[in-house]
């Protein structure tokens, strides 16, 4: 006979968190519970409460990253505990946070030297980014004005009427006057003529967006530059830009590469973007870069060191996580430059050849050559069947191509190869003989890859 006991009520914990009495009783809501309940209750009471929240993944209204592989997942977990301004015990994450504004400041092409290192933060957010830019413009206009004995007290700023919030906030928090350009039927961002029109000698800097909230286009920022560097020279006055790339930062070097919109502008003082959109990292991380170190106002960086070292800060908050500065360096160094050029369309053309398509793909007539196209023709007896199958091939087909190294990397391990050969007194190759190799050696690859995979 199995002698059996009943559980009193003094135990400390549960087995079964649904047979607990601490579930089945509900918890003040607003007060803390007189006494503590065991830790399997109360993660499940916060977890089944949880659930009522929607799906992150298909929350389609929010820009903010909600998915990252499990190799930075990990990365996270492991730097939860460490304080991000802790830059005396933590040097690497700080390290880290130094190397992400190098990388983001070369991307957005600031004018560096070969050993000068870039100005800027990691911040929680574009909403920070852009309260710090605005501080720096608002300091430095009003550090002019004071040497120039005028008046200091009545500073504006020049937005369109489609930007994010955090400008009305900045503006009202830090007492800036906002002056809106009007959106128009059909003109859904700012117009850069309109905007340089209602600049006066108490703006502290116009804000151009690159990516609006309210439907991603980019504003004319080379035109805004062009036509405040006449009104600039025209008035005496030095009106900055600062380009507001929160969406936009992260997509258009590599999409747009030929678009000026960035520090090859010379009115172009501060860029900030952010980190949790399309960095591709989770909420919580934003960056600011300055032009140069001129345009930070040394007063606005304060000095602490009663963490250790002197550590140099310019930020709203204080403490905060490492994990997604650290999710950041990963995203890069992930990813690296090469994504928009791994690989054409002449490749995908000739791999969906071996499902039986017959997709063709050529350049465009001259003064368009760098542009190449696929072209598919949809008849009457394309069925839905068949346009089903052609995307899914299309799929197979680029999802390979993601595995194989691109035809870019290839060129550079064969110039690189070719340079080792000349030092070494060899005949240099010539260019038929160096494309031929790399298209036979990729293809060699791709039926490697192909009997691999098993696909036929």
């Amino acid at each position: 006979m199995v002698l059996s006991k009943t559980a009193s009520e003094s135990d400390v914990s549960v087995h079964s968190t649904f047979a607990s009495r601490y579930v089945r009783a509900s918890l003040p809501r607003f007060k803390m519970p007189e006494n503590s309940i065991p830790k399997e209750a109360a993660f499940q009471i916060i977890n089944d409460e949880l659930m009522l929240d929607g799906n992150p993944r298909l929350n389609l209204a929010s820009f903010v990253t909600t998915w990252m592989e499990p190799e930075c997942d990990k990365l996270i977990i492991a730097s939860i505990n460490k304080n991000y301004v802790d830059m005396d015990e933590y040097p690497v994450t700080t390290e880290l946070q130094n190397r992400c504004v190098n990388m983001i400041a070369h991307l957005f092409n600031a004018p560096l030297g070969d050993s000068e290192t870039a100005v800027g933060v990691g911040t929680v957010g574009s909403s920070e980014a852009i309260m710090l830019a605005g501080l720096a413009f608002k300091r430095k206009w009003q550090n002019k004005r004071k040497a120039e004995g005028k008046p200091y007290d009545n500073p504006n700023i020049v937005t369109g009427a489609n930007v994010q919030v955090c400008w009305e906030k900045f503006a009202r928090y830090f007492e800036v006057e906002l002056k809106e350009v009007k959106l128009s039927d059909g003109y859904y961002v700012m117009d850069p003529e309109k905007a340089v029109q209602m600049v006066d000698e108490n703006t502290i800097c116009v804000a151009a967006i690159l990516g609006s909230t309210l439907n991603g286009e980019f504003e004319d920022v080379k035109l805004l530059n062009d036509l405040l560097v006449e009104k600039n020279k025209s008035t005496g006055w030095d009106t900055p830009i600062h380009v507001d790339a929160a969406s936009g930062g992260f997509i258009a070097p590599f999409i747009y590469p030929e678009l000026e919109w960035d520090f090859r502008l010379p009115l172009v003082k501060s860029i900030n973007v952010s980190g949790h959109k399309y960095g591709l990292v989770y909420a919580g991380i934003g960056w600011v870069i300055w032009r140069n170190k001129e345009d930070l106002p040394e007063e606005l960086i304060f000095h602490i060191n009663y963490l250790g070292a002197d550590q140099p800060t310019f930020t709203l908050n204080f403490s905060k996580g490492s994990s997604q500065v650290i999710a950041q360096y990963y995203q890069l160094i992930r990813l690296g430059y090469e994504d928009n050029s791994l690989h054409n369309e002449f490749e995908v053309s000739d791999m969906l050849r071996r499902f039986g398509w017959i997709v063709p793909a050529y350049t465009m007539p001259p003064d368009a050559q760098h542009v190449t196209v696929l072209r598919v023709v949809i008849r009457e007896d394309f069925s839905r069947t068949l346009a089903e199958r052609l995307v899914i091939d299309i799929g197979k087909v680029l999802h390979e191509l993601e595995t194989l190294p691109s035809r870019i990397s290839a060129k550079i391990v064969l110039a690189n190869e070719e340079k080792d050969a000349v030092a070494a007194g060899k005949e240099k190759k010539d260019v038929q003989n160096e494309t031929r190799e790399i298209i036979t050696a990729w293809r060699k690859l791709v039926v490697q890859r192909k009997k691999l995979n098993g696909v036929c």
